[in-house]
């Protein structure tokens, strides 16, 4: 948690959380998930046998700036990669040269409360190096957390993130 005032309306917002995670992709709370499946600290499987089905994941962060606050609001969510994505993300990731991979295409796997449908949007996953989690960035730009994203939000807002998010 960060102590945090408003710099917009001088609103003392004491200590406000700035990090919200999921601790699994939506997916993986459906019926019928089975056969190799797997959920780990930043990589997640799930086979659906009865649809002939796979899906394949990575944890990384949505990072939204405050407006005159260093630290930034973070969700630390689920992307769904296409399957030669997942396979290339895992080869490289104890690769220190792994921040020069070009961007994987995914689609966001987690509900962010307090925005509009945010599962399967479109997003870019931009590498870090090891021990660092991949950055997100949303692509669908008319969506309010791309425009959260691009331009920030007052720290008051946090309030309310926090509120439908449980804090």
């Amino acid at each position: 948690m960060t102590v945090i005032t408003c710099t917009c309306c001088g609103q003392d917002l004491g200590d406000v959380p700035s990090m919200w995670s999921f601790s699994a992709p939506d997916t993986w709370g459906v019926p019928g998930v089975g056969g190799a499946s797997f959920l780990e600290e930043e990589l997640c499987f799930v086979e659906l046998p009865e649809l002939e089905e796979q899906h394949f994941f990575i944890r990384a962060l949505i990072e939204v700036p405050i407006h005159g606050v260093r630290d930034a609001l973070t969700y630390s969510v689920w992307v769904s990669l296409s399957a030669a994505g997942f396979a290339r993300a895992v080869e490289q990731w104890e690769d220190p040269q792994r921040a020069a991979e070009p961007p994987f295409f995914g689609q966001l796997a987690n509900r962010i409360p307090g925005y509009p449908e945010t599962l399967r949007l479109r997003v870019r996953v931009h590498t870090r190096p090891p021990g660092l989690r991949p950055l997100v960035e949303v692509r669908a730009h008319e969506h309010p957390l791309a425009a959260h994203q691009r331009d920030g939000i007052a720290a008051h807002e946090l309030t309310a993130v926090a509120a439908v998010c449980g804090g």
